[in-house]
């Protein structure tokens, strides 16, 4: 191609952040489209917070906390030390002034802009887009829809106490408050009963390749695929689809992923991830680590690409944006 491709990936927290911030050293940033997971966001202190759509902001406005790879560089966290001092006399079953989830002085600015934009009556879309615009982002940021969208945890009630009675969690609680360290049963995803949006759908059906970050294929990427019609979509055009595997040597690089896939009966590796996206995706991009298993990956009917795919390096990131294209055969 003479001009440079238009990309949309699919999103969810801190490797979906890395991959779009190394896309971007291939082609114009204003050329890449994100669409990002919202089953995460969660309603905190009268707050709505998008954790995913917040990662990949500061993320990609050089921003975030480079060693907690979450929240704001040179954060401060007064108001939530202030909090503690509720704690004594907070009701039992009360969640007023909660202290489990890390809010930083700075990154409330931003909560407190999207919830008050939503309660005037603005979509999610719109106020990604004006958050992206306050960072100087030139991506496209999407969520995957507008519509109230959670991902529920169900796990055992002796876990957690303060579970539904099916144990029913929300991702939150689920992924900081328990720092993903209790079993999962079920993911129940509200994603099913919502509706993506026009410009998502639009995104998926008129990029000339699409990407799947190397994100959780179920908390992540599975609230996407969940939403009506994108499956469909990708499947139609499965040949311009490739995925980044998540799984480097049987362990993901952040988070419970490797520890789901054996919950939900897969191989805990990069075979289980082509396994998981073969109906919607033709070309699987894994860590050279994981060399070995190209043949067996190959075994489900995708094609692979080896390479090193841990971030954080010019040369590596660079690398990884230009195969990631070339297994779409779209030269940047």
């Amino acid at each position: 191609m003479t001009t440079s491709p238009h990309i949309t990936v699919l999103c969810g927290g801190v490797g979906a952040a890395r991959f779009l911030r190394a896309l971007s050293t291939a082609i114009p940033p204003s050329h890449i489209t994100a669409i990002v997971n919202t089953g995460d966001d969660t309603v905190l202190h009268g707050l709505h917070i998008s954790p995913d759509l917040d990662t990949i902001t500061y993320t990609l406005a050089n921003a975030i906390d480079p060693d907690r790879g979450w929240g704001l560089i040179d954060e401060s966290w007064r108001t939530l030390e202030a909090l503690h001092r509720y704690g004594q006399v907070r009701p039992a079953g009360s969640r007023a002034g909660s202290t489990w989830f890390g809010l930083g002085d700075q990154d409330l600015a931003t909560h407190f802009y999207r919830t008050a934009r939503l309660q005037e009556g603005a979509s999610l879309t719109d106020v990604t887009s004006e958050i992206a615009s306050a960072w100087g982002l030139d991506f496209r940021l999407l969520p995957m829809t507008n519509d109230p969208a959670p991902t529920k945890v169900v796990v055992d009630t002796n876990d957690d106490p303060g579970a539904a009675g099916d144990g029913q969690i929300s991702f939150q609680e689920y992924f900081v408050r328990h720092r993903h360290s209790i079993p999962v049963r079920e993911l129940r995803l509200g994603a099913s009963s919502a509706q993506p949006t026009r410009e998502a759908i639009d995104a998926l059906t008129t990029a000339d390749a699409v990407v799947i970050a190397p994100s959780n294929p179920f908390v992540s990427i599975g609230p996407i695929r969940a939403l009506p019609h994108v499956d469909q979509i990708l499947a139609k055009r499965r040949t311009t689809v490739v995925a980044i595997s998540p799984l480097v040597g049987g362990d993901a690089v952040k988070g419970p992923a490797a520890d789901m896939m054996a919950t939900f009966g897969f191989q805990s590796d990069s075979v289980g991830i082509a396994e998981i996206y073969r109906d919607v995706c033709s070309h699987l991009i894994i860590d050279s680590k994981d060399t070995s298993l190209a043949a067996e990956v190959e075994l489900t009917g995708m094609t692979t690409t080896v390479t090193n795919t841990m971030m954080g390096d010019t040369q590596v990131d660079a690398n990884l944006a230009r195969l990631t294209l070339a297994a779409a055969d779209i030269a940047s």
